[in-house]
């Protein structure tokens, strides 16, 4: 029997020190390794790795924990996760990539930005997975980085999870006055529930078109992406579920009243059983 594929997840990481902070999404995050099989390796798609004009693919065999941030707790620049890296499988992204028709590279001396290391310190923290990082173009839209995450769609059932890690929301402008003042719990505003809200329908029901053009379609988009490389990384674990998925919200919450935390599952359609 062949095994089933392994879904493709959208996680929002949230503020930095999201992975030493009590709230309901670094709880959930800490026991969703349990919700799925394990994987042999994982890729994450992270909005903190910009490359423009092309797709970048880390291929350190030992990758630092980079702590790309500033104004937090100290302890927070303490941690590491020390996970390998996996170069032949980042070859090979590269190379699959490149056959699709994408600019691709691997990149040695790279290494883990936090929208890769701090969810996966919640995930998965014995950092004993081999972890690949995918780069994110700020100038490409969400129709490349679909494009992108279907050339992934068979690493699922090669035990490969692959992961777009970014934010369901994310205005930083409207978040640091609560963020400055450590209120992480206020109420959601219309404008960020108009859009989330909107997203959900669009994702359940499987629109691809709509979402693709969320900017045009979206209530209060823009206000929630003045730039869009936080939501980019969607797109890729939505298009690694193949041409036909099914989407599942896993968690909801939101921090500071503005980002939400939702985190995504897509899993591959199953094929329709021909008649006899």
């Amino acid at each position: 029997m062949t095994p089933s594929a392994l879904p493709a997840l959208f996680i929002s990481h949230g503020s930095p020190d999201t992975v030493i902070a009590d709230t309901a999404a670094a709880a959930w995050m800490r026991g969703l390794a349990a919700d799925i099989p394990r994987p042999r390796a994982i890729v994450v798609a992270s909005a903190h790795f910009e490359v423009s004009g092309g797709v970048a693919v880390s291929a350190d065999p030992r990758p630092e924990t980079v702590h790309d941030f500033g104004g937090f707790a100290p302890e927070l620049y303490q941690l590491e996760y020390p996970a390998p890296g996996e170069p032949e499988l980042a070859q090979r992204i590269a190379h699959d990539l490149e056959a699709a028709g994408f600019a691709a590279r691997a990149l040695e001396r790279h290494g883990f930005d936090h929208g890769v290391w701090a969810p996966l310190k919640l995930i998965y923290p014995d950092a004993d997975i081999p972890v690949v990082a995918l780069s994110v173009d700020p100038n490409r839209g969400p129709d490349h980085h679909y494009s992108l995450g279907q050339a992934l769609a068979g690493l699922g059932r090669e035990g490969v999870l692959v992961i777009g890690s970014g934010s369901f929301t994310h205005n930083l402008r409207e978040a640091f006055p609560a963020l400055r003042a450590g209120q992480r719990q206020l109420d959601v505003p219309e404008w960020v529930s108009g859009f989330t809200e909107w997203m959900d329908s669009r994702l359940a029901e499987g629109k691809v078109d709509a979402l693709l053009e969320y900017r045009k379609r979206a209530p209060f988009a823009v206000e929630n992406h003045p730039t869009d490389e936080h939501l980019l990384p969607l797109y890729v674990a939505m298009g690694a579920a193949g041409q036909r998925f099914t989407a599942t919200r896993m968690h909801d919450s939101a921090d500071f009243g503005v980002l939400s935390m939702a985190m995504w599952r897509f899993d591959p359609a199953m094929a329709e059983t021909p008649a006899i």
